[in-house]
């Protein structure tokens, strides 16, 4: 550290010189010249110019030597200044400046750090290199550095700053910081509280005291114990009824020796309020009756739920339906409002009204009433597309729901976003859309800002993995033809045991129509190796068209044909196949799906719901005669969300979802039962359940010596039933990480359907989107498994799945 600075003033105009001697002084009050000593750094015209003094000007009294000390020295630049009259002869006379100029500052370095990072801490230091080392500025430095610590609640850090001389005038700068622990919190004071406990008050904070366990430690934050103070605890007070609640005052007490802290808060609760009267003011469009269904109190409310009741008995609460509760009244006002916006009065007005009364026996109360004013229903005006560069308007606004002229709805605007949203073609549409009135009538423009993605990949590369050995791959995925959101797809798949080559095409409005289209053809030459099934040539095609349904705009209607022709080889479990040489299949298809899933290809909310019937044979022609029923029925809903606070960021989505599938076939397959009827086990082939081999799942019960290479015909059935729960992370639009329970059987006949004897599985997984497709791992746990000889054997199994998401 630099020394303390030392300023020496000459107390008099006539300092170092004779007090007697009448012509000294004269001399002295107005010096000839002035010399300045000790500059190296600087220049000694610099430090003339600072002091205001200039040769030859009478000097009136040692106030102006004062004032040019001074000045030097605000400069920052000198550790040392100090002003003399020196003389030279009889008559001559020189002011004299003497400096020592301080050090300057090569670098700043910090050390010790971890809690804080460094660029944070930089902001707080007020010094730069190449100036000079002000003592001020560095006490200044620490300090904020110290505050900076103390938000994050280590309160019992230090910093000491540290010098090394570089070279003669120049150091180096270093601060030592020595984090400590972070203060923690060993008790809380809540004076004033009767009617809160203060266990519950600190169970609504996030500043808890510690506790015996690991996970209560009690950690202090001050932007959090803001929060607590400010919001937190109000909010606590006003869901009991204490409306009239105020924080009087808080007290943090810091024990440094000991790293602890105790909290005080003095509080005033207020009366707690019942629910009284309750009235609906200047409704038109909804009956009182109606919007009296959204009041959450008294006996006519839906009250908790189960689940709240039961861990309401178990804190030793009773749930009062004519208890106040300010967040009730809250959420019930929105969404009273939110019907509102749905019915396309866009400007209404609700002023919910809470009047302080007391009722019998003088117990407070409060009578509520919502204040309307609805004023006309805003029709919209128009529906801009801003952000498209390469997407046509046209596509978009086959996925937008609200139609110029109509009676605007928020609900509508919400799906339309999901369904642009579920294109993937643009990247997450971050807050509301923008809705500005265009006349006095409330009429209102509705601008939706995208930011477009890239789309389309052309991959190729070489794979090793089961069913295809080693061999290669190109293809070519583009669903944004273009900028038509036409979709084309290539790819060949090639090696020792595959030869495949599959281009489709989709165009989801024919003609510029509600009507959507799509065909496939493919030549598939494979020797399977997930099961020694033997080998299959088959070449065919598909041709498939979808019709909106009237009344919804999220069903859709499909009408397919399928032809297929399949030869087989002389080797393998389908070279038992005997009566087909040239096996033709002819099949038209029926579906009909619901799909209002958003957050695709990850959903976090939603629902999809599809039926399906293929026709094969009859009249139609082909070597089988049989009918196949599918139905599945997908549904999701958000639990939490963290984090995407910040602009152009993502939140992470907590879900749950449920999915249930099932299927049936009527008639005979022939020898197309490989692919018609139904297998399961394991995620490679047929119908996914994880935790057990391939075509383990059969209609005889568990099957052992299945997998990789052997098959049987016993392990397909004409009747299955799936179903998953599962609870995922949805990262971003790319990673999703879940828990899932998996439940299932296959049966030989439909009539033999029995959902109480399921196979079940529970693990966890990992699905990454790639340039290939979703990839996917799956470790599983098969409850339901057996050994050789028939005993429980349960245990775990790795699963990979390539381009299948569950």
């Amino acid at each position: 550290m630099p020394r303390l600075v030392r300023a020496a003033l000459v107390a008099g105009a006539f300092a170092g010189v004779h007090s007697g001697a009448a012509g000294a002084q004269s001399s002295c009050a107005q010096p000839d010249t002035i010399i300045v000593r000790g500059t190296v750094r600087t220049t000694p015209g610099r430090v003339v110019a600072l002091s205001g003094l200039e040769p030859g000007r009478a000097i009136p009294d040692y106030i102006a030597f004062q004032t040019a000390l001074r000045a030097v020295f605000a400069s920052g630049e000198y550790d040392d200044v100090s002003i003399a009259c020196e003389l030279f002869g009889d008559s001559l006379a020189a002011t004299v400046i003497d400096v020592i100029e301080r050090p300057t500052v090569a670098r700043v370095d910090i050390a010790g750090n971890s809690v804080v990072s460094r660029r944070n801490i930089e902001d707080r230091i007020d010094l730069l290199s190449g100036r000079a080392a002000d003592p001020a500025s560095i006490v200044n430095s620490v300090t904020r550095i110290d505050s900076l610590y103390q938000t994050r609640g280590f309160y019992l850090a230090t910093v000491v700053p540290e010098t090394t001389v570089v070279e003669p005038g120049r150091i180096a700068l270093t601060f030592r910081v020595d984090e400590g622990r972070r203060l923690a919190i060993a008790g809380l004071e809540v004076v004033g509280a009767k009617g809160v406990p203060a266990s519950v008050v600190a169970g609504a904070m996030k500043t808890r005291p510690e506790g015996f366990f690991w996970f209560r430690r009690g950690e202090y934050n001050d932007e959090e114990y803001a929060a607590d103070l400010g919001d937190r605890i109000p909010a606590l007070y006003a869901e009991k009824g204490f409306i009239d609640f105020r924080l009087e005052s808080d007290t943090l007490i810091v024990d440094r020796e000991r790293g602890k802290g105790f909290v005080r808060l003095t509080v005033h609760e207020g009366p707690q309020f019942r629910v009284g009267s309750f009235s609906v003011q200047g409704n038109q469009f909804f009956t009182e009756e109606q919007l009296r269904r959204y009041f959450p109190f008294g006996a006519e409310a839906a009250g908790p739920t189960l689940t709240q009741r039961l861990l309401d008995a178990a804190r030793g609460r009773d749930y009062d339906p004519d208890a106040f509760n300010a967040a009730k009244w809250d959420e019930a006002t929105g969404n009273v409002q939110a019907a509102y916006y749905n019915e396309g009065y866009a400007r209404v007005s609700l002023v919910p009204i809470v009047e302080r009364s007391l009722g019998p026996d003088s117990v407070p109360i409060v009578n509520l009433q919502w204040r309307i004013r609805e004023g006309a229903p805003s029709i919209v005006n128009r529906v801009d597309i801003i952000g498209n560069t390469y997407t046509v308007d046209r596509c978009i606004r086959d996925m937008i729901v609200v139609l110029p002229g109509a009676v605007f709805s928020r609900d509508r605007l919400i799906r339309s976003i999901q369904g642009i949203s579920n294109m993937g073609f643009f990247e997450p549409i971050v807050g509301p859309d923008v809705m500005t009135p265009t006349n006095e009538n409330g009429d209102i423009d509705v601008i939706i800002r995208v930011k477009e993605k890239r789309t389309g990949n052309v991959s190729f590369g070489a794979q090793m993995g089961q069913g295809t050995g080693l061999g290669g791959f190109i293809g070519l995925d583009q669903p944004n033809l273009f900028g038509k959101c036409k979709r084309v797809a290539l790819n060949w798949q090639f090696g020792r045991f595959i030869n495949n080559f599959d281009v489709s095409y989709t165009d989801p409005a024919l003609r510029q129509s509600l009507i959507s289209g799509s065909f496939s053809l493919y030549r598939q030459q494979a020797r399977y190796r997930i099961a020694d099934l033997g080998q299959t040539t088959r070449i065919g095609g598909s041709l498939r068209f979808g019709f909106p349904v009237r009344g919804s705009n999220l069903t859709r209607a499909f009408v397919s044909y399928t032809g297929e022709s399949v030869k087989y080889g002389s080797q393998g479990l389908l070279g038992t196949v005997s009566d087909c040489v040239n096996c033709f299949r002819s099949s038209v298809g029926l579906d009909l799906t619901r799909d209002t899933r958003f957050g695709l290809p990850f959903p976090v909310g939603g629902a999809m719901n599809t039926i399906g019937a293929q026709f094969n044979g009859g009249p139609l022609g082909g070597s089988a005669n049989f009918q196949r029923y599918t139905a599945e029925s997908r549904a999701y809903a958000p639990l939490a969300q963290f984090g995407g606070t910040q602009i152009g960021s993502m939140p992470m989505d907590l879900t749950i979802g449920l999915s249930t599938r099932m299927g049936a076939v009527f008639g005979n397959t022939g020898p197309f039962f490989f692919s018609q009827r139904f297998a399961m086990g394991g995620v490679q082939f047929g119908e996914p359940l994880r935790g057990y081999p391939e075509f383990s799942i059969t209609p005889a019960g568990f099957l052992t010596g299945t997998g990789t290479y052997n098959a049987q015909r016993e392990s397909f059935g004409s009747a299955y039933f799936a179903s998953t729960l599962e609870m995922g992370l949805r990262f971003n639009s790319q990673v999703y990480a879940n828990v899932f329970y998996d439940a299932g059987n296959v049966w030989q006949a439909p009539r033999e359907f029995d959902p109480t004897r399921l196979f079940r599985g529970a693990g966890v997984g990992l699905s990454v989107i790639t340039p290939l497709g979703p990839l996917g791992l799956d470790w599983a746990y098969g409850f339901d498994r057996l050994d050789e000889a028939g005993r429980r054997d349960p245990k775990w199994q790795l699963h990979f799945r390539l381009g299948q998401l569950f």
